[in-house]
């Protein structure tokens, strides 16, 4: 078995890489009343809920049916999140059953589905796609959710990923978190002259298309907080920049000049600032840059190595690794550089950390052992708890509800992927994107 790359490389290899909405889409409530489920997540043993799907729709001239393609992608998004379990619509003993009826209950207690969501999708006459659907709670025989929705057809993908949200919330308790997109890195080429370019797709890992043309190694991608920006590394022979693309227009440009490599950025949370690191004559500090005004500012100083910064939600707080007590550790400082303290002390090498949507936890990457871990822990250090290990993983995000983490993984001698952990450690599962890919950053709910 090839043994991990040593220390060395690996520690810098973390420090230095890790460092268009729908438009047209309304949901009106339905006239159908609306019972309250306030669902919570088991804290214990997992059991998926069974839950049958039957979204319906007249087929076109090839056979094909909008309604069972929705179908598919609401059952996706709901068995990937370990919370569900869809029944296969072979079992079903009703179909096509009218949404604006009240199903009946008995069949769908016969197949132990404790959940049904049932609807109608049709192209309007003129052009409009709308999908009326249900959510009832068969055991409890009454109506919990019941929604119009209306969009483009082409954006029937997305009608299905927040139709899915809606049931997520509903059975729950919890944010849904289906209809985000991740940006990430597309690699592909042998190992040493990989081609990796700047990339994004639904969180499914579909709809996968490429922001640039591969002539420069893209690393670090992130999003701002209204996921209409994108700000990434570009590594050059002799240079490292940082670049911003702009989702809506298309256009990208660079922060400016910065005299060292630039690397590893991050937005603050209100969009306004961007910190990144930058190396200089063997030390790489910290700096925050104003974006309206390009002002920049050190935040860090010494011969250390500093670098991966992360804001906390509320833009107070910056997480950051840095091997100034002679290994990669994580430390934490108020936001204009001040009251610097570390963190981990529980041993091996910490890299890569980021605040959770709410602040409560800090995901990162640990060696130790010969072997990565994404792990997570509160921000004060205390219960570290690593979710998931291998021979080489890295690069952890949050989802916008804060309970799931994407990274990717790398086997030996094989192209990277991404996968999705829950911030327990219960539920894994990996992205279903065919190719190499690498540093997923997970973007807020879009609009």
């Amino acid at each position: 078995m090839p043994t991990p790359p040593s220390a060395f490389p690996v520690t810098k290899r973390a420090l230095l890489a890790m460092a268009a909405g729908m438009t047209g889409l309304m949901v009106a409530p339905s006239v159908f009343a609306q019972d309250e489920l306030h669902g919570t997540v088991d804290q214990g043993v997992i059991q998926p809920l069974p839950i049958a799907i039957d979204i319906t729709s007249q087929a076109d001239a090839q056979g094909n049916s909008l309604g069972a393609q929705i179908s598919k992608v609401i059952s996706a998004d709901l068995e990937r999140s370990g919370y569900f379990k869809p029944i296969d619509p072979n079992a079903f003993i009703d179909h096509e059953i009218d949404v604006n009826v009240q199903p009946s209950f008995d069949h769908w207690r016969t197949i132990n589905a404790q959940y049904l969501s049932n609807g109608l999708a049709h192209v309007d006459a003129d052009g409009r796609l709308t999908v009326d659907f249900r959510l009832w709670d068969v055991f409890g025989s009454n109506q919990l959710l019941g929604q119009s929705m209306t969009a483009t057809p082409e954006n029937w993908r997305r009608v299905a990923h927040k139709i899915a949200d809606m049931i997520y919330e509903k059975l729950t308790g919890q944010e849904g978190y289906f209809d985000t997109r991740i940006v990430f890195v597309a690699e592909s080429g042998k190992r040493g002259a990989r081609v990796k370019r700047l990339a994004i797709m639904d969180q499914d890992g579909f709809g996968a298309s490429y922001l640039t043309d591969g002539s420069l190694k893209v690393m670090t991608p992130r999003f701002s907080a209204d996921s209409q920006l994108v700000a990434y590394m570009a590594l050059s022979a002799d240079s490292a920049r940082i670049y911003i693309f702009n989702l809506e227009t298309g256009r990208q440009e660079s922060v400016g000049e910065v005299k060292g490599m630039a690397f590893a950025p991050r937005f603050s949370p209100d969009g306004s600032k961007l910190a990144f690191s930058v190396s200089q004559t063997g030390a790489t500090n910290i700096y925050v840059m104003d974006l309206s005004s390009r002002r920049v500012t050190r935040l860090t100083s010494g011969a250390a190595i500093n670098t991966s910064p992360s804001f906390s939600p509320d833009g107070s707080t910056i997480a950051f690794t840095s091997d100034r007590g002679g290994s990669p550790q994580i430390y934490l400082m108020n936001a204009d550089g001040g009251n610097v303290r570390r963190i981990t002390f529980g041993g091996g090498i910490y890299s890569t950390p980021v605040f959770s949507p709410k602040g409560d936890l800090i995901a990162f990457t640990k060696q130790s052992g010969g072997r990565f871990s994404i792990g997570v822990m509160k921000p004060d250090g205390s219960g570290e708890k690593l979710l998931t290990s291998s021979y080489l993983e890295e690069g952890p995000t949050w989802a916008p509800n804060g309970r799931y983490i994407m990274f990717f993984r790398e086997p030996p001698g094989g192209s990277p992927s991404l996968w999705m952990v829950e911030a327990s450690g219960r539920i894994e599962r990996q992205v279903p994107y065919t190719g190499g890919a690498s540093d997923p950053a997970w973007s807020p709910r879009l609009k």
